[in-house]
This record gives C-alpha cells, structure tokens and sequence, in this order.
C-alpha cells in the first residue's frame, strides 16, 4: 500500500520543497473525545502559531490559483479555531501534533479508500463530491480511483474517506514545506505514532517519506 502512493513530479515543479511523510495504522481503536485527547488539545492551543511556517503554504496556494484567505491551508484553518475542537480521540491526536508542528496533516479511513492516493495537478473533471466542489484546471488534489480525496492540497477532505470512531485502519498524510526541516516532519510523525500507540498499544504503524529527491 505505501509503495504505491505517489505525487505527480508536477507537483514538485510547483513546489520542489514539498515533502509527504505518509503514514499507516492498522488495528486502531478510536472513540470519543476524552480526557486524555483533550490534555493533547489543550497543550497544542497554547503553543505559539509558527507564522513563516503557514505563510510558506499561504504562497504554494497562491502558486496554483488559489486564495488561501478564502480557502486556507488546514493548519491556518486550525489554528484560527482556538481553543481546538474536540472531534474524536484519533482526529484529536493529529490535530494536536498538525498545530504543534504547523503542519497540514490529513488523516483518512484507508478501508474507503479505492486504489492507492495520489498527488495530483487537477485536470478539472475528476470526480467530486458535490459539498466540495469540482476542482479547478492545476488545483493540486489528493485523489483515489473514485476521484478526490482531498481538494486545493489540504483544504478540505470528503466525507467518503473521513476518520470515525468506527474506523481501525487509516492513512496519515503529513505535508511539509520548507522552513520546516525533514527531521522535524519525521520527529512529528514520531509524536503522531506515539499518541496513536496510546490510543491503540497493539496498533501497526508504518511510514514512508516522498519528497522531491525521492
């Protein structure tokens, strides 16, 4: 599953310092908030918000077309809605560890998921649900074999592949821009395996990082 996730070499052109942790989980348990996930939620909120980090995503969104005050990139989103809202105890784990980062990270059900996710430069007729919109000619996309998983990079993930608390296997996608360095994108998703792990002491991570060099 991991070797086949790929992104488009359009994509590095667009942006060569992009890189993608990507992440598994096998065998999760999830459920509501609780007090353990809201101590995780309250410590990133009052962490200080990293600017140049989400400004560095401000401008690959320009770069494609996109108005990042009118579609932001998640982690600006995020960090505009303090305190952090309580969702479920896995969504809790990778908010806490995407604001204490600055970093954009998805999380999505992986048994949704139909043929492996990919990064693509829209062609603009790729199928979508309808809540989300159709994207646009260039608009970077995560996408499966039904069509998109994820509009504008990281702005807004469908319904279809969305984490519940019924779900046991998901993908993490943790992308990076520079000023973050790649030893920081690997020890976030360290923390994010740690927290995880908590969560689910018998869960089965693995990982995988794309970047331009390969």
């Amino acid at each position: 599953m991991l070797d086949d996730i790929s992104v488009d070499d359009a994509v590095f052109a667009l942006r060569p310092d992009f890189a993608v942790l990507i992440m598994t989980a096998h065998g999760l348990r999830n459920g509501p908030t609780d007090d353990r996930s809201r101590v995780w939620l309250a410590e990133a909120s009052a962490q200080e918000i990293q600017g140049d980090k989400i400004d560095a995503w401000k401008e690959a969104y320009k770069a494609f077309g996109a108005k990042p005050q009118r579609t932001r990139p998640s982690v600006d989103a995020l960090t505009r809605r303090m305190p952090l809202p309580e969702i479920n105890q896995v969504v809790d784990a990778y908010n806490s560890i995407s604001v204490k980062h600055a970093l954009p990270i998805g999380g999505e059900d992986l048994d949704r998921y139909v043929g492996p996710a990919r990064l693509v430069r829209a062609a603009g007729d790729e199928p979508s649900e309808e809540a989300l919109g159709q994207p646009e000619p260039g608009e970077v996309i995560w996408r499966d074999d039904v069509g998109v998983t994820c509009r504008r990079w990281n702005w807004r993930q469908v319904v279809r592949t969305r984490l519940t608390e019924e779900t046991t296997n998901a993908i993490f996608l943790l992308e990076r821009l520079e000023p973050m360095s790649l030893e920081e994108l690997k020890q976030a998703g360290e923390e994010l395996a740690d927290l995880l792990s908590e969560l689910s002491p018998e869960v089965r991570i693995a990982s995988r990082l794309v970047s331009g060099g390969k």
